[in-house]
């Protein structure tokens, strides 16, 4: 099984060279997923900037929302692929959780989603203490933010490695949790099956 520094670096790696070049994915395995997930974050990030731009039309901002809605149920779905995985592996594995294992708050396909989300906000925290044109004390306060940022990271990482070491010894238990996002749902969202009929 991959370690979380692994995903974390991996993580870091494609965001910065993301930026630089077009989206590429040429992973396989769990690795394939987790920058797939990354993908959807990454396109989430960007296009909630856009929205909140002062100086597009109304119907930018339109595809802009619809956009975000797809890359933000695509992001959910891939946390619970992720999670799948982990089911396949542990039973391919034949690992069985103990009966004193207890259930995590978060899967670790949350963890890892959170992850990839601390791994935009540190390279964009980044971007803005680089800034030539920012003043000094922009650049001192975003500094502080970026410490917190890296302290946040730094915590969550080594959170989500020993749930995963513990998953795999059996001392806790793991199951897919699903999401069920509703407002893409043309049957579940009031507002799409009402105009649909």
């Amino acid at each position: 099984m991959h370690r979380i520094a692994e995903i974390t670096e991996l993580h870091a790696h494609l965001i910065a060279r993301w930026h630089q070049q077009p989206i590429e994915n040429h992973y396989t395995g769990f690795l394939n997923l987790v920058c797939q997930q990354l993908t959807f974050n990454y396109q989430l990030w960007h296009e909630e900037d856009l929205a909140r731009s002062k100086d597009v039309p109304d119907s930018t901002i339109a595809q802009v929302k619809r956009a975000i809605d797809r890359f933000n149920q695509q992001r959910n779905d891939y946390i619970e692929k992720l999670d799948d995985w982990l089911t396949e592996e542990l039973a391919h594995r034949q690992i069985t959780p103990q009966p004193a294992a207890t259930q995590n708050t978060e899967t670790v396909g949350s963890s890892i989603d959170r992850l990839a989300i601390l791994a935009l906000r540190i390279y964009h925290l980044q971007e803005q203490v680089d800034r030539r044109d920012a003043t000094h004390e922009h650049r001192a306060g975003v500094a502080r933010k970026l410490e917190v940022a890296h302290a946040q990271h730094h915590d969550l990482s080594q959170s989500a490695q020993e749930l995963l070491s513990d998953i795999f010894a059996g001392r806790k238990k793991h199951k897919t949790y699903r999401q069920m996002k509703m407002y893409n749902d043309p049957t579940l969202n009031p507002h799409l099956y009402r105009a649909a009929g």
